[in-house]
């Protein structure tokens, strides 16, 4: 494999990874900015608070968003195994 080619898999790979990871993260910065705001408007500072919601809505969107993150991933590993066999 030549470099120009390790370096369309690397860029393949990292698109891929933002992909596949972009809902999970917008679900926690909005939650998380959501909290943070509630908690700033009341003034209750307990650090345990945030944790709880992210996590049941980054839980809750893991299970919505499986099917596609799968897709991405069997799409990602096709091309690396076509990579593979081709040579």
């Amino acid at each position: 494999m030549t470099g120009p080619e390790t370096l369309d898999v690397a860029r393949d790979a990292i698109w891929t990874i933002v992909i596949v990871s972009g809902p999970l993260m917008a679900v926690g910065l909005i939650v998380g900015v959501a909290i943070s705001l509630v908690q700033a408007l009341t003034q209750i500072q307990e650090q345990t608070l945030v944790f709880v919601p992210k996590i049941i809505a980054m839980f809750l969107t893991m299970l919505i968003a499986l099917p596609f993150m799968a897709d991405a991933l069997h799409g990602q590993m096709m091309r690396i195994s076509s990579r593979i066999i081709g040579g």
